[in-house]
């Protein structure tokens, strides 16, 4: 009786309790919806009954007059903020108040914790102001070549492909194709290695890629946790990265290294970005005035990474960032260019255009192209803008607030003012908002027509997002840019690409992994242009 009677009291006690935690958003008139205990709003995700996105996407519809709403990470408030002035607010005017990412990762000697992404305060203002210069179109204009000789052993195999096939072409994943494009861009733009991932499938550095960056279900609940409960992280020195992992980085990065310091050995490469960085060689001087735009998705540096710092970076930091643009550039890049060859096949009169501008740009240029004459595509630009419009990899943006701010009334009918505390998680919904027709006109149609001449202008900065906004935005968004209209040119230069019987139309995403990732694979057809 002794026993039914605590067991009892447990019961009534952890009822109010989660009956509290969970009615703070409407004892300020917070719109959310209804949490189930300790897994809160996460429990589709956690149950891989839906995508984090599609939750996201349901609880910005169901509150249209709401300025912010609220959701629930496991046990954790994060707000999830719909205005467009309060989004300018606190990633620009007020960006002190909310400067770090959520992200929290137990073992603070992390590669993971230690990344500019992940780094908070001043660390991330020295690291940002240190590496900056190694992201200007100057540099990038460098790294093109290599990235074009990547895409011409991607081409050589698609003519293979389709000569073994015997059909005149030839069915395949599109999101594994740029998948080891992508991890080949990497190996050569960052580390110096030439490797092939189409012919060699099973390559040590393409598992390296596939381990670290594709977020699967284990590692997206173990962020999610981590943010949750960072305490739980420090005790048991959690980590996203497999020891294994990291100890293949760390022999990666250091062992080059010191050969080119052994040999001498100049690359126009990443490696070669932070060792100058290490030396403090790395500054501003070398931007220049001209330093043009990758396009319209190109993000501008704020003052925070313009000023000159002085400061000793460890083996492991120059590690963490080199792990971040792998991390970056396997996975985020990949999945862009995927959806724009998904969305190139379903919309043929596009796809036509943009070959024509191709087949243009070749004649003009004796077949050959560059930096300089990629940025001159003005079709190539409407087309890429548009596809990080309708498919943006960064589909959440995520920011900390560190000290109380006063959010205003999360509707015009609110009685008061709501305070968004210290150590609460704020949420800014990219994917909704590119996709809100008070916005974009007909979000759900692929329009490369809405970055025209004459239509960018009607575009509000605050509303496109691709690569972030403020002075926290994507460092890489050149080198991205760069690589997806590379690759984009160099198979629309030589193959046609429309829908086969396995491609999935509508597109749905997948509830595995927290990447915006198509459910099932991304199959279309490569056929050679005659």
């Amino acid at each position: 009786m002794l026993v039914l009677v605590w067991l009892a009291i447990l019961v009534a006690v952890t009822t109010l309790y989660f009956r509290k935690l969970y009615s703070s958003f409407s004892r300020h008139g917070i719109k959310y919806i209804k949490p189930v205990p300790i897994f809160g709003n996460m429990g589709s995700a956690i149950l891989r009954r839906e995508h984090v996105n599609d939750q996201i996407i349901k609880l910005y519809n169901k509150y249209p007059e709401e300025r912010f709403v609220g959701r629930y990470d496991f046990m954790q408030e994060t707000i999830v903020i719909r205005d467009i002035e309060l989004i300018k607010k606190i990633t620009v005017k007020d960006f002190e108040h909310f400067i770090d990412h959520r992200l929290e990762f137990g073992n603070p000697d992390s590669y993971i914790s230690r990344n500019i992404v992940s780094l908070k305060g001043q660390e991330w203002k020295d690291m940002r102001s240190s590496l900056s210069p190694a992201f200007t179109s100057s540099k990038m204009r460098l790294m093109v070549p290599f990235m074009v000789e990547v895409g011409e052993q991607m081409m050589q195999s698609l003519h293979r492909y389709i000569k073994e096939s015997k059909n005149g072409s030839v069915e395949l994943d599109c999101k594994d194709l740029t998948s080891r494009y992508t991890n080949d861009v990497i190996a050569s733009c960052a580390f110096g290695l030439k490797v092939d991932s189409h012919n060699d499938k099973n390559n040590s550095f393409y598992k390296l890629g596939k381990e670290t960056s594709t977020f699967n279900f284990r590692q997206t609940i173990s962020i999610f946790l981590l943010s949750s409960a960072p305490i739980l992280g420090k005790i048991f020195k959690l980590d996203v990265i497999s020891d294994s992992s990291k100890n293949a980085f760390r022999s990666l990065v250091l062992d080059t290294m010191r050969n080119r310091e052994l040999k001498n050995i100049i690359r126009p490469d990443m490696i070669h970005l932070l060792m100058e960085a290490k030396k403090g060689k790395l500054t501003h001087d070398d931007i220049k005035s001209n330093d043009v735009a990758t396009g319209f998705a190109t993000v501008t540096e704020s003052a925070v990474g313009k000023k000159s710092v002085k400061r000793d970076w460890s083996d492991n930091d120059l590690i963490a960032q080199a792990v971040v643009f792998f991390v970056a550039g396997f996975e985020t890049v990949s999945t862009a260019m995927s959806f724009l060859l998904y969305e190139l096949a379903l919309n043929p009169d596009v796809q036509e255009r943009l070959a024509q501008e191709i087949k243009e740009n070749d004649a003009k240029n004796g077949g050959k192209f560059d930096f300089n004459s990629i940025q001159n595509m003005v079709y190539m630009d409407m087309v890429v803008s548009e596809i990080l419009r309708l498919w943006p990899p960064g589909f959440v943006l995520d920011r900390i607030c560190h000290k109380d701010y006063n959010l205003g009334k999360p509707n015009p009918k609110a009685d008061k003012d709501y305070i968004v505390r210290k150590g609460t998680g704020v949420w800014i919904p990219v994917y909704c908002i590119h996709r809100d027709p008070k916005y974009f006109p007909n979000p759900e149609k692929f329009d490369p027509e809405r970055f025209s001449e004459a239509n960018r202008h009607t575009i509000d900065p605050m509303t496109y997002m691709p690569f972030g906004i403020g002075p926290r935005n994507c460092i890489g968004s050149r080198f991205a840019l760069c690589e997806i209209k590379v690759i984009a040119y160099q198979i629309l230069r030589e193959m046609e690409v429309s829908p086969c019987e396995k491609t999935c139309i509508p597109a749905k995403l997948s509830n595995e992994t927290f990447s915006l990732t198509m459910r099932g694979e991304q199959w279309l057809t490569f056929t050679p242009r005659k």
